[in-house]
């Protein structure tokens, strides 16, 4: 089971929608930067995108875009972004996610939390997005050779 379609009206639509649909999932991040929330909107519409092309062209001719193998271990590094932001902001004398205590002096407290809230915005949705992915190609049975 590849998950392909063999309409070509339907593959050319989802290769037209593919990028708008991931085009929209990095305003939502950058838009949650700046207010509550955005990394997990972001990375369900950033894999959304993903697996439109997985389904209209096929989970082999989609691999270019994002490759199946590559998904779990960047589900993790977005896990440890995440969880690295918090600690750091423990080790720094704060509690966990205080990006007051972030180890940056350079930086006024203002720009700490931009930074602080980048990082998480940006593990979040590294996580989300590659979970799931990989949630899919664990369906399909995809190689991931």
């Amino acid at each position: 089971m590849t998950g392909q379609t063999h309409s070509p009206i339907i593959e050319v639509a989802g290769r037209g929608l593919a990028p708008i649909i991931q085009l929209i999932g990095i305003y939502v991040f950058f838009h949650g930067h700046y207010g509550p929330g955005g990394g997990f909107q972001g990375g369900v519409l950033l894999a959304a995108g993903v697996l439109l092309l997985r389904m209209t062209v096929g989970a082999e001719n989609s691999q270019a875009h994002v490759a199946a193998k590559r998904t779990l271990t960047n589900c993790a590094i977005g896990a440890v972004i995440f969880v690295g932001t918090g600690i750091v902001a423990i080790l720094g004398g704060g509690y966990f996610l205080d990006y007051a205590h972030l180890p940056v002096q350079w930086l006024e407290p203002a720009y700490m939390r931009y930074y602080g809230i980048l990082f998480v915005e940006l593990g979040i949705t590294l996580g989300v997005m590659t979970g799931l992915i990989t949630i899919y190609d664990d369906i399909l049975e995809v190689d991931y050779a």
